[in-house]
C-alpha cells in the first residue's frame, strides 16, 4: 500500500509541475511559449484558455474532496497532453518532440490508477469489499 501511495504522489507531483510550468508560461504569454504555440498553429488567445485551464486543473487535483471535478481534471489533462503530442507530430517537429508529452501522459495514467480510495469516484469490487 505504501508503494502505491508513493507512486501516486510522485507521478501526481510530476504532472502538477509540468502543468504548472506550461500553464504559467501560457497565462503570462511568455514569448517562447507564444512562439511555440504559433508554430503549432494555435492563435494567441488560446494561450489564455490553456494556461487558466491548466492552473485550475492543478488546484482541483491537489485539493481534498471534489472527486467528480478530479475526474474532469484527469480527463482534461489527458486530452491536453495527447493533443500536444499530436500537434508536435503534425507540425513535423520530429518524433522526440511528439513523444516527449507522452512521458507526462504515462505519469498522469499512473497517478490516476494509483490514486487513493478517497480520491475515486467509483470503487472496484475489491476496494468495496475491504
Amino acid at each position: 500500500m505504501k508503494t502505491k501511495n508513493t507512486a501516486y504522489w510522485i507521478t501526481t507531483i510530476w504532472v502538477v509541475c509540468v502543468m504548472a510550468i506550461s500553464g504559467a508560461l501560457s497565462a503570462t504569454h511568455e514569448p517562447r511559449m507564444m512562439k511555440s504555440l504559433a508554430h503549432l498553429g494555435y492563435p494567441a488567445y488560446f494561450a489564455n484558455l490553456l494556461g487558466i485551464a491548466k492552473l485550475l486543473g492543478i488546484c482541483v487535483l491537489l485539493m481534498p474532496g471534489c472527486i467528480r471535478l478530479k475526474e474532469w481534471a484527469y480527463a482534461g489533462f489527458g486530452i491536453t497532453i495527447l493533443s500536444a503530442s499530436y500537434s508536435h507530430l503534425s507540425a513535423m517537429d520530429g518524433g522526440g518532440a511528439a513523444l516527449e508529452p507522452l512521458i507526462t501522459f504515462a505519469a498522469l495514467a499512473i497517478s490516476y490508477i494509483t490514486r487513493p480510495v478517497d480520491r475515486r469516484l467509483f470503487l472496484s469490487t475489491t476496494e468495496r469489499i475491504s
